[in-house]
């Protein structure tokens, strides 16, 4: 596969789809098993809060991988993305109930770089918190 985007089609403002994510316990007892990570801070509540989380909480990695998903699917080639990294700003909490919690991410290209490459800067939220920093991702366009 290759990227869909022509890097001649893309500005600088062009903002991405954006897309939310529903995470519950169920998909963090998936990721654990897919991942390996079966840290209980991810799916026992006891735990989490014995060692100061207000409830159990998602995955990092699948935080991440997750608003990822919005640059991947605008770029329609996930080998297009050449770099990407995040800083955890804030936990996704996650409860105990049908809705479980919401990841909200939006994304625009910041700049275009050399090479038919632009840089991807995304905003992930959930409960109406920042839970990703610093998320960019170098993309190869077109």
């Amino acid at each position: 596969m290759t990227a869909k985007i022509a890097f001649d089609e893309v500005e600088v403002g062009t903002e991405l789809p954006a897309r939310s994510f529903p995470v519950t316990r169920a998909t963090l007892v998936r990721y654990a098993g897919a991942s390996g990570d079966f840290n209980p801070i991810h799916w026992n509540e006891r735990f989490a809060r014995e060692v100061g989380l207000p409830d159990v909480i998602a995955h990092g990695m699948f935080t991440m991988a997750a608003a990822v998903r919005v640059v991947t699917d605008w770029v329609g080639d996930p080998a297009a993305v050449v770099e990407y990294g995040v800083r955890f700003t804030k936990p996704v909490i996650v409860p105990d109930d049908e809705q479980g919690a919401l990841i909200e991410v939006s994304a625009k290209v910041a700049a275009k770089l050399d090479d038919g490459r632009v840089r991807v800067d995304l905003t992930a939220t959930s409960a109406g918190q920042k839970v990703l920093g610093m998320s960019r991702a170098v993309v190869q366009l077109a």
